[in-house]
């Protein structure tokens, strides 16, 4: 290639998401095959800026909203960071890229749930053979992880029309959360939200789709965390 020849880009949307300029999160997703993490009949679909199915209703999100997300986190290396909704675990992947120190091994700051076995089965199969060994558990997630908590940052890859209290609980003062929050998919909005003196102050990024987070615990309001 000689010097007057563009790169190649880095991964398939790169030149596609100019709003990405998080330097750190593109180069995390240069670094993760998506392929890898979509049944083998989808695989020539993997470089689709789209949601996939994955199985149990579920998807593999929009590569874009995932680096979105990402990206409105600011993540350090070794920061403590809890994802709700691992789905495939294409997410994590990228989470353990962005998280990973030269003195821990890659993933060992992440803490991921998965509601349904079936997928987390996968997903810890999968992480486990690219040597992302994620912490990752099948449980409900609006309970959170609290014998791990505190977390500096908490994502959440599924719509809610409230903000989960235990989750709040658990982040820690000056963390931050990502999350779409909506009662339908119709008005579903992606938000930002920072812990401030104990308060919440929110950012709006933007509409989104996303399959909705499900709890029966959600159904109580003593569990909703209040918003501002």
């Amino acid at each position: 290639m000689s010097a007057s020849q563009p790169a190649e880009p880095a991964f398939p949307w790169a030149d596609d998401w100019p709003e990405i300029t998080d330097g750190r999160v593109r180069a995390a997703f240069a670094k993760v095959e998506r392929a890898l993490f979509i049944e083998p009949h989808l695989r020539d679909f993997a470089g689709d800026d789209a949601p996939l199915p994955i199985g149990e209703g579920q998807t593999i999100s929009q590569p874009f909203i995932v680096a979105l997300m990402l990206q409105a986190l600011h993540l350090s290396a070794g920061e403590r960071v809890l994802e709700i909704g691992a789905g495939s675990g294409f997410q994590t992947a990228i989470l353990c890229e962005l998280l990973a120190t030269d003195d821990a091994p890659s993933g060992a700051s992440v803490y991921a749930i998965e509601r349904l076995a079936t997928l987390a089965a996968k997903a810890t199969q999968v992480l486990a053979d690219l040597g992302y060994p994620a912490h990752l558990r099948v449980s409900d997630g609006v309970l959170g992880w609290p014998d791990a908590a505190p977390f500096d940052a908490i994502l959440v890859a599924a719509a809610t029309a409230h903000v989960p209290k235990p989750l709040w609980e658990q982040l820690v003062e000056g963390g931050r959360m990502v999350l779409p929050l909506g009662a339908t998919q119709d008005d579903q909005e992606l938000v930002l939200l920072h812990k401030i003196e104990g308060k919440m102050k929110m950012t709006r990024l933007g509409g989104v789709r996303f399959v909705p987070l499900i709890s029966p615990l959600l159904a109580d309001p003593k569990m909703w965390a209040e918003t501002v």
